[in-house]
């Protein structure tokens, strides 16, 4: 679901949709126990490099992706936050989100984040739509998606991105 919903998502974004949709079967969080974040991450990793995207390919700070967020003296980034993916010459950020997309709030931190970070414009953030623990059942992809709805539907806070996609795998 891309927001505003009242503007159509950009081709850019779409093929983040698309590298999700490849692996549908793989991923699909209603149908079998979900995966950890960086698992997913690397199974759509292909499909994002594929299409220009950075990737994060570890937890090294060699295989991190950054995005500047503060510079200081002679333009020397001096703060910066960690991204799954991101695709600069679109502006685009991604974050693939696991167990704490909702029950610990990540994508309200991946959204403030997203909104720190110089030169992006979009947003994804890919949520299970389904996520259990124990007896708890979440449906994590609609309760995202009824964040942003909120969000935008109410016109009391503007972003200073161009568009969020929420992703539901």
């Amino acid at each position: 679901m891309y927001f505003p919903r009242s503007s159509r998502c950009p081709d850019e974004l779409k093929v983040v949709v698309t590298s999700f949709e490849k692996h549908k079967e793989e991923l699909d969080s209603e149908v079998r126990d979900g995966m950890h974040s960086n698992e997913v991450l690397e199974v759509v990793r292909p499909a994002l490099e594929g299409h220009g995207f950075l990737v994060e390919t570890g937890k090294k700070r060699s295989e991190k992706i950054n995005v500047p967020v503060l510079f200081g003296p002679g333009g020397v980034v001096e703060k910066a936050f960690e991204a799954d993916a991101f695709k600069p010459s679109a502006g685009i950020v991604v974050e693939v989100e696991a167990g704490r997309a909702v029950v610990n709030n990540q994508f309200l931190k991946d959204l403030f984040q997203a909104c720190m970070m110089q030169d992006v414009k979009y947003l994804a953030i890919a949520v299970r739509k389904v996520y259990r623990s124990g007896s708890m059942i979440s449906r994590d992809f609609e309760r995202v998606a009824t964040f942003f709805e909120t969000l935008y539907v109410s016109g009391r806070l503007r972003l200073p991105l161009d568009g969020v996609l929420i992703v539901g795998y």
